[in-house]
């Protein structure tokens, strides 16, 4: 019977890493804080020194889709359309910070020691164990 990724290496092994690298990146992402500035009046972006608003990229947006309802065929109205739908997913996206929640040096090691343990388990499952015969 072949072991883990077809080779002789142990299928406990694998499975071991597997929940090791599991828990250790759900505690690292579980200790990430995830705010946002994005809102009413906030810059979406800024260009020489004036701010474009979620408020100011809907106006394109808005002309865009009147164009393509009244003509489906008009390429203007699809160019605002999706260039303004772009602008607002990369502005949102751009205003999301992160940073790491207060934790202790255990909680750090530990995370640590579960996910690098965890992908060197895994990992050396994955490679064949070379059988030895004692010698007669």
């Amino acid at each position: 019977m072949k072991g883990a990724g077809g080779t002789s290496g142990g299928m406990g092994q694998f499975f071991i890493g597997l929940v090791m690298i599991c828990g250790g990146f759900y505690m690292l992402l579980n200790a990430i804080k995830v705010t946002s500035s994005f809102g009413f009046s906030s810059h979406l972006y800024q260009l020489g020194g004036f701010g474009f608003t979620s408020g100011m990229v809907m106006i394109p947006f808005m002309f865009g889709v009147g164009i393509m309802f009244y003509n489906a065929k008009n390429i203007l109205g699809w160019l605002l359309t999706f260039g303004s739908l772009v602008a607002l997913i990369f502005g949102v996206i751009s205003s999301i910070h992160f940073r790491f929640s207060y934790m202790s040096a255990f909680d750090l090691i530990v995370i640590l020691v579960l996910s690098v343990g965890g992908l060197g388990l895994f990992l050396r499952s994955l490679k064949a164990i070379e059988k030895r015969y004692p010698e007669s």
